[in-house]
Protein backbone atom coordinates (compact mmCIF):
# COMPACT_ATOMS: atom_id res chain seq x y z
CA UNK A 1 0.00 0.00 0.00
CA UNK A 2 1.75 3.48 -1.21
CA UNK A 3 2.33 6.04 1.42
CA UNK A 4 0.65 9.67 0.53
CA UNK A 5 1.68 12.93 2.33
CA UNK A 6 -0.82 15.82 1.24
CA UNK A 7 0.34 19.10 2.43
CA UNK A 8 -2.57 21.74 2.45
CA UNK A 9 -3.68 24.22 4.56
CA UNK A 10 -7.41 24.34 3.20
CA UNK A 11 -8.82 20.90 5.52
CA UNK A 12 -11.77 20.65 2.99
CA UNK A 13 -9.56 20.50 -0.10
CA UNK A 14 -7.03 17.94 2.28
CA UNK A 15 -10.49 15.30 3.08
CA UNK A 16 -11.53 15.49 -0.13
CA UNK A 17 -8.01 14.17 -1.62
CA UNK A 18 -7.09 11.88 1.44
CA UNK A 19 -11.34 10.50 0.48
CA UNK A 20 -10.31 9.74 -2.41
CA UNK A 21 -7.23 8.40 -2.13
CA UNK A 22 -7.85 6.21 0.67
CA UNK A 23 -10.50 4.72 -1.28
CA UNK A 24 -8.11 3.96 -3.95
CA UNK A 25 -6.69 1.76 -1.17
CA UNK A 26 -3.85 4.41 -0.16
CA UNK A 27 -2.74 5.13 3.06
CA UNK A 28 -2.65 8.84 3.47
CA UNK A 29 -2.04 11.44 5.90
CA UNK A 30 -2.14 15.35 5.88
CA UNK A 31 0.13 18.26 7.41
CA UNK A 32 -1.93 21.40 7.07
CA UNK A 33 1.39 23.54 7.64
CA UNK A 34 4.31 23.90 5.27
CA UNK A 35 7.11 22.89 7.91
CA UNK A 36 5.54 20.43 9.35
CA UNK A 37 5.06 19.07 5.82
CA UNK A 38 8.85 19.59 5.47
CA UNK A 39 9.26 17.62 8.56
CA UNK A 40 7.24 14.51 7.95
CA UNK A 41 8.42 14.10 4.27
CA UNK A 42 11.68 14.21 5.17
CA UNK A 43 11.17 11.30 7.28
CA UNK A 44 10.88 9.17 3.80
CA UNK A 45 8.20 7.17 5.13
CA UNK A 46 6.15 8.54 2.06
CA UNK A 47 5.76 7.12 -1.66
CA UNK A 48 4.65 10.40 -3.42
CA UNK A 49 4.03 13.95 -1.72
CA UNK A 50 0.80 16.28 -2.79
CA UNK A 51 1.97 19.53 -2.21
CA UNK A 52 0.08 23.04 -2.28
CA UNK A 53 1.69 26.41 -3.19
CA UNK A 54 0.48 28.74 -0.81
CA UNK A 55 1.13 27.66 2.78
CA UNK A 56 1.06 28.52 5.88
CA UNK A 57 4.71 28.39 7.82
CA UNK A 58 6.76 27.86 4.77
CA UNK A 59 5.53 27.84 1.35
CA UNK A 60 5.21 25.36 -0.99
CA UNK A 61 8.39 26.19 -3.28
CA UNK A 62 10.89 26.31 -0.21
CA UNK A 63 9.53 23.09 0.67
CA UNK A 64 9.62 21.44 -2.72
CA UNK A 65 13.46 22.65 -2.98
CA UNK A 66 13.88 21.26 0.64
CA UNK A 67 12.30 17.63 0.03
CA UNK A 68 14.37 17.32 -3.42
CA UNK A 69 17.44 17.71 -1.55
CA UNK A 70 16.80 14.75 0.58
CA UNK A 71 14.14 12.48 -1.52
CA UNK A 72 13.61 11.26 -4.75
CA UNK A 73 9.49 10.09 -4.13
CA UNK A 74 7.26 11.69 -6.77
CA UNK A 75 6.63 15.24 -5.87
CA UNK A 76 3.06 16.71 -7.40
CA UNK A 77 2.65 20.37 -6.98
CA UNK A 78 -1.28 21.62 -6.82
CA UNK A 79 -2.47 24.96 -7.13
CA UNK A 80 -4.64 27.69 -8.12
CA UNK A 81 -2.34 29.58 -9.65
CA UNK A 82 -2.52 29.45 -13.14
CA UNK A 83 0.83 31.59 -14.03
CA UNK A 84 3.11 29.91 -16.15
CA UNK A 85 6.50 31.52 -14.07
CA UNK A 86 5.07 29.70 -11.15
CA UNK A 87 4.93 26.01 -13.27
CA UNK A 88 8.22 26.88 -14.22
CA UNK A 89 9.76 27.28 -10.77
CA UNK A 90 8.14 25.10 -9.34
CA UNK A 91 9.25 22.19 -11.94
CA UNK A 92 12.79 23.81 -11.85
CA UNK A 93 12.93 23.10 -8.52
CA UNK A 94 12.38 19.56 -8.28
CA UNK A 95 8.52 18.79 -8.93
CA UNK A 96 7.86 15.99 -10.88
CA UNK A 97 3.82 17.20 -12.04
CA UNK A 98 1.32 19.95 -11.83
CA UNK A 99 -2.10 19.94 -11.04
CA UNK A 100 -4.57 22.98 -10.92
CA UNK A 101 -7.49 23.86 -9.14
CA UNK A 102 -10.06 23.35 -9.25
CA UNK A 103 -9.49 19.45 -10.09
CA UNK A 104 -11.59 16.66 -10.16
CA UNK A 105 -10.65 14.43 -7.31
CA UNK A 106 -11.17 10.88 -10.43
CA UNK A 107 -7.94 12.90 -12.13
CA UNK A 108 -5.94 13.57 -9.00
CA UNK A 109 -6.39 10.08 -8.51
CA UNK A 110 -5.18 9.06 -11.75
CA UNK A 111 -2.48 11.67 -11.77
CA UNK A 112 -1.21 10.03 -8.38
CA UNK A 113 -1.47 6.34 -10.07
CA UNK A 114 0.72 7.82 -13.60
CA UNK A 115 3.44 9.07 -11.48
CA UNK A 116 3.70 6.42 -9.02
CA UNK A 117 3.61 3.75 -12.15
CA UNK A 118 6.20 5.82 -13.90
CA UNK A 119 8.59 6.14 -11.08
CA UNK A 120 8.03 2.56 -9.90
CA UNK A 121 8.83 1.39 -12.97
CA UNK A 122 12.40 3.58 -13.37
CA UNK A 123 13.26 2.41 -9.91
CA UNK A 124 12.52 -1.10 -10.85
CA UNK A 125 14.41 -1.96 -13.89
CA UNK A 126 16.91 -4.85 -13.23
CA UNK A 127 18.69 -5.38 -16.50
CA UNK A 128 22.35 -5.63 -17.24
CA UNK A 129 24.42 -2.85 -17.67
CA UNK A 130 23.45 -0.75 -20.83
CA UNK A 131 24.40 2.47 -22.53
CA UNK A 132 23.20 4.81 -24.66
CA UNK A 133 25.93 7.41 -26.67
CA UNK A 134 24.85 9.86 -29.05
CA UNK A 135 27.59 12.17 -29.52
CA UNK A 136 29.06 13.37 -26.39
CA UNK A 137 26.08 12.08 -24.48
CA UNK A 138 26.43 9.13 -22.48
CA UNK A 139 23.55 7.24 -20.45
CA UNK A 140 24.10 4.42 -18.55
CA UNK A 141 20.50 2.74 -18.02
CA UNK A 142 21.55 0.36 -15.32
CA UNK A 143 23.14 3.01 -13.18
CA UNK A 144 20.80 6.35 -14.18
CA UNK A 145 24.04 8.13 -14.46
CA UNK A 146 24.33 10.55 -17.62
CA UNK A 147 27.37 11.82 -19.02
CA UNK A 148 28.41 15.00 -21.39
CA UNK A 149 32.34 14.75 -22.63
CA UNK A 150 32.41 12.28 -19.88
CA UNK A 151 31.86 14.99 -17.38
CA UNK A 152 28.63 13.31 -15.12
CA UNK A 153 25.35 16.12 -15.23
CA UNK A 154 22.52 15.67 -11.86
CA UNK A 155 18.60 15.13 -13.54
CA UNK A 156 15.78 14.98 -11.95
CA UNK A 157 13.66 11.68 -12.42
CA UNK A 158 11.17 13.26 -15.23
CA UNK A 159 14.63 14.64 -16.86
CA UNK A 160 16.19 11.46 -16.90
CA UNK A 161 13.41 9.39 -18.24
CA UNK A 162 12.47 12.05 -21.10
CA UNK A 163 15.75 12.29 -21.88
CA UNK A 164 16.13 8.08 -22.13
CA UNK A 165 12.84 8.17 -24.31
CA UNK A 166 13.73 10.39 -26.73
CA UNK A 167 17.57 8.96 -26.90
CA UNK A 168 15.75 5.11 -27.19
CA UNK A 169 13.93 7.26 -29.96
CA UNK A 170 16.38 9.13 -31.85
CA UNK A 171 15.83 11.57 -34.64
CA UNK A 172 12.15 10.66 -34.70
CA UNK A 173 9.81 13.90 -33.95
CA UNK A 174 7.00 13.65 -30.68
CA UNK A 175 4.90 16.17 -29.94
CA UNK A 176 4.15 17.55 -26.25
CA UNK A 177 1.09 15.30 -25.92
CA UNK A 178 2.73 12.07 -27.07
CA UNK A 179 6.10 12.94 -24.77
CA UNK A 180 3.57 13.83 -21.87
CA UNK A 181 1.66 10.25 -22.34
CA UNK A 182 4.80 8.35 -22.69
CA UNK A 183 7.04 9.68 -19.76
CA UNK A 184 4.19 11.10 -17.19
CA UNK A 185 1.96 8.04 -18.52
CA UNK A 186 -1.67 9.60 -19.23
CA UNK A 187 -3.03 10.43 -22.51
CA UNK A 188 -4.28 13.81 -22.45
CA UNK A 189 -4.69 15.12 -18.94
CA UNK A 190 -0.97 16.68 -19.02
CA UNK A 191 -0.43 20.45 -18.86
CA UNK A 192 1.73 21.06 -22.04
CA UNK A 193 4.40 23.33 -20.02
CA UNK A 194 5.22 20.47 -18.34
CA UNK A 195 6.84 18.67 -21.00
CA UNK A 196 8.20 22.33 -22.07
CA UNK A 197 10.00 23.46 -19.17
CA UNK A 198 11.47 19.87 -19.02
CA UNK A 199 12.75 19.93 -22.51
CA UNK A 200 14.50 23.55 -21.96
CA UNK A 201 16.10 21.87 -18.12
CA UNK A 202 17.65 19.43 -20.54
CA UNK A 203 18.75 21.51 -22.73
CA UNK A 204 20.57 23.88 -20.10
CA UNK A 205 22.34 20.84 -18.34
CA UNK A 206 23.64 18.56 -21.71
CA UNK A 207 23.55 21.67 -24.60
CA UNK A 208 26.82 23.60 -24.99
CA UNK A 209 24.37 26.45 -26.47
CA UNK A 210 20.73 25.41 -24.90
CA UNK A 211 19.56 28.77 -27.54
CA UNK A 212 21.30 26.77 -30.21
CA UNK A 213 20.76 23.08 -29.45
CA UNK A 214 22.70 20.58 -31.11
CA UNK A 215 20.81 17.23 -30.04
CA UNK A 216 17.09 18.34 -28.78
CA UNK A 217 15.87 19.86 -31.90
CA UNK A 218 12.28 21.92 -31.89
CA UNK A 219 10.25 20.80 -34.85
CA UNK A 220 8.12 23.35 -35.29
CA UNK A 221 4.65 22.93 -35.72
CA UNK A 222 5.31 19.35 -34.84
CA UNK A 223 7.10 18.52 -31.57
CA UNK A 224 10.93 17.61 -30.62
CA UNK A 225 13.85 14.95 -31.77
CA UNK A 226 16.52 14.37 -30.19
CA UNK A 227 19.19 14.37 -33.34
CA UNK A 228 21.88 11.69 -33.49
Amino acid sequence: MAKILIVEDDTSIAAIERDYLEIDGFEVEIAEDGRVGLAKGCTGAFDLILLDLMLPGMDGFSVCRKLREKLDVPILMVTARREDIDKIRGLGLGADDYIEKPFSPSVLVARVKANLAQYERLAGKKKAPSEITLGTVQLNTDTHRVFIDGREISLKNKEYELLLFLMLNVDMVFDRETLYEKVWGLEAMGDNATVAVHINRLREKIEQDPSNPRYIETVWGAGYRFRG
